[in-house]
């Protein structure tokens, strides 16, 4: 019997690739994401459409109500999404404080309540700079609490950790991924805006690879 998995989903390149990549492994997936009210919540309409064509086993959770609690971010609050890249500081207006932690907690949970043994993330090295949570020591900190936080322990799993999104990219073109599957830009319009610093990550991720990105954009 294959090996249960979580993975947290979001819709974006990063968790896109991580899926496939557990998939590939020939583990049984358990996809999830999470409604946190952000304004690209288009997002999780890829998402859907992703697992339903891998015949994953999906779930959306709404848990927009912790913005009564944690606010202050341009992707949950009436705030100008910052322009430019991931390096400058303007970027950590998009930080959601806490973010992965809660939405780790509750996929630990859920990992538990299957009986699954790992939790799939995509963090990578290009959050390390804006995001705490994306960083090494933060995965190496949760998985010491995931391991003593219930009676079952639960591996928290980030294979991209170290590498950029270039990286990714070629990885997951490497195994074939269609890419127009996904969505990065952290405003949720019909194109993608081409200026935030998700949408210039993203760019410069397809220009490093020599490839055209197609999704389109403003």
């Amino acid at each position: 019997m294959a090996q249960k998995v979580v993975v947290i989903f979001s819709g974006g390149m990063d968790s896109f690739t991580v899926l496939h990549k557990a998939h590939r492994q020939g583990f049984e997936l358990y996809a999830l994401s999470f409604d946190y009210g952000q304004r690209h919540k288009k997002e999780l309409q890829y998402a859907a459409s992703v697992c339903q064509s891998l015949g994953v086993v999906h779930k959306i959770v709404d848990i927009t109500a912790i913005n009564q609690l944690v606010g202050g971010s341009s992707l949950t609050s009436d705030i100008d999404v910052a322009e430019g890249h991931y390096a400058a500081e303007n970027m950590k207006n998009t930080v959601v404080p806490n973010r992965n932690m809660i939405l780790l907690s509750m996929a630990v949970g859920y990992a538990v309540s299957l009986g699954a043994s790992k939790v799939y993330y995509g963090a990578h090295s290009g959050d390390h700079n804006i995001y705490p949570d994306c960083r090494p020591e933060f995965v190496l900190k949760m998985n010491d609490v995931c391991a003593i936080a219930n009676y079952e322990p639960v591996e928290v799993v980030s294979p991209y950790l170290h590498d950029s999104k270039i990286d990714i990219l070629a990885d997951g073109l490497a195994m074939g991924l269609d890419y127009s599957q996904t969505w990065t830009c952290y405003n949720g319009r019909d194109k993608a805006c081409g200026k935030c610093g998700a949408c210039n990550e993203r760019l410069e991720a397809f220009a490093e690879n020599g490839v055209q990105d197609p999704l389109p954009y403003e």
